[in-house]
């Protein structure tokens, strides 16, 4: 009873907390150097250290407290831990769509495992409805966790599977399909998919959540249900992200797959359509399309499934002084593409002419984009864009990095022969490459400058 009272607890932090007759999950009153603080004393991870106590306060937010710094401790009560979601029957009706929800991983439904600190996804139908009722409005939900991974450690072995079982549900007769995915990579595997499943007969909606389903600022479940809404209802039947639009809870933004990324580490309006515009924008009531050019629901129950993918391919993002030996040390290693985010309209120093060279005498595929994301590669303006494109490296338009990397490995997975390759990387599949960028394409808000106050100050925070 002692060693289940004092979870994780060791050392200082566990021998203050049995002076003052504490324990895990009791309700006490804390004071400290800092201050008094009220809350729920939550266990330690197995990897944490041993000099601080953790408390869950009221507001939902847990705080770490110093256990040397503490000088009084008061019980207050105790309560029982509770690691389990609430789970309902998710009601099912003939007149609603059919959803599917397919897991990788991530934390868009989860629980706290507190022995290890390690977010659980939850993930059966009955434990969706339970944490999130709203999702029973649109659609009869069917879910299947293909994988558990996080999402850096997605790779061809998931993208096939995932674009197979694509397949799989559309012949079968979805309505829609919900990937829940961690956000880190998502926006590789939006674009993979992309490539790999096309001429989709409906919507296929990547979502996930920037904070965890524990926390209260989590945008777990509205992005669950603006996903839903859009897998069952909207008329977009493309590979796109679901995700907070505006840092508030207002509405969802649809990105399109291949023109998507994540701009920011922790914000939850993290994603942003780069170079274009978003597809639309969504939240509970009501779907907006911002685009009108966007594949659309048919009745057929075919796609064009090709889940080759070649995995020797690298991004190699160019900065002053670098050496050609990092690229010789590419090809030496047997890679048989490469992605350059080069500077400007396409870009790098002399001293890397000679390996460039190298490797596409080699039969390395060497394609170009711009790291600075918005705006194209173009490579003729300059002489040094004409002289990298002189040694065989192919200019990819205003191609993102990311997303030139992913084509270039599927590409690579077809053929080995450049001028194939050229083609299919060349030959937008959807709009990864568009022949303009929009006047609105490009909106990066810089504070403190006077017309972005003024409209900061006009808008509801």
């Amino acid at each position: 009873m002692v060693e289940s009272s004092m979870s994780g607890y060791r050392g200082i932090g566990r021998a203050v907390l049995e002076r003052h007759g504490a324990g895990v999950w009791s309700d006490i009153e804390l004071e400290a150097a800092q201050g008094t603080f009220r809350g729920l004393v939550l266990p330690r991870s197995e990897t944490a250290d041993d000099r601080h106590i953790v408390l869950k306060l009221a507001s939902g937010y847990n705080v770490g407290i110093a256990a040397e710094a503490v000088t009084r401790i008061t019980v207050l009560g105790r309560r029982e831990a509770n690691y389990k979601l609430p789970e309902k029957q998710f009601p099912h009706s003939r007149t609603k769509p059919n959803v599917v929800l397919l897991g990788t991983g991530g934390t868009i439904a989860s629980r706290l495992d507190y022995r290890t600190g390690a977010v659980i996804p939850a993930f059966s139908p009955g434990e969706l409805y339970g944490s999130v009722p709203e999702l029973a409005a649109f659609c009869n939900l069917r879910t299947e966790s293909l994988f558990s991974v996080f999402s850096e450690n997605m790779g061809p072995r998931q993208y096939q599977g995932l674009a197979e079982r694509i397949a799989e549900e559309v012949a079968a007769g979805v309505d829609g399909i919900v990937i829940g995915h961690g956000t880190d990579t998502m926006h590789h595997t939006a674009a993979i998919l992309s490539f790999m499943v096309q001429e989709l007969p409906v919507p296929v909606v990547m979502v996930g959540s920037q904070r965890s389903a524990d926390r209260p600022s989590s945008d777990a479940a509205i992005n669950l249900i603006h996903a839903v809404k859009a897998a069952a209802e909207s008329d977009i039947a493309e590979v796109m992200v679901c995700m907070f639009g505006p840092t508030s809870d207002q509405y969802g933004l649809l990105h399109r797959g291949t023109r998507v990324r994540k701009m920011h580490t922790s914000y939850r309006s993290t994603f942003r359509t780069i170079g274009d515009i978003p597809l639309g924008m969504i939240d509970a009531a009501r779907i907006v399309y911002f685009r009108h050019d966007f594949h659309r629901r048919r009745p057929e129950r075919s796609v064009k499934l090709n889940t080759a993918f070649e995995e020797k391919v690298t991004i190699l993002y160019y900065y002053p002084n670098m050496k050609p030996d990092v690229v010789d040390a590419v090809v030496d290693k047997g890679y048989r593409g490469i992605v350059i985010a080069g500077t400007g309209l396409g870009h790098v120093n002399k001293p890397l002419y000679p390996a460039l060279k190298r490797a596409v005498q080699r039969g390395v595929h060497v394609y170009m984009t711009a790291q600075t994301l918005w705006g194209y590669v173009q490579m003729y303006v300059y002489e040094t864009g004409r002289e990298i494109m002189e040694l065989g490296v192919v200019p990819a338009a205003n191609m993102l990095p990311e997303t030139a990397y992913v084509k270039l490995c599927w590409a690579l997975g077809q053929s080995n022969d450049p001028e194939q390759v050229k083609r299919i990387m060349l030959t937008p599949v959807c709009d990864e490459t568009t022949a303009r960028e929009p006047y609105n394409g490009y909106l990066v808000f810089q504070g403190a400058i006077p017309e972005v106050q003024g409209f900061l100050r006009s808008i509801k925070r």
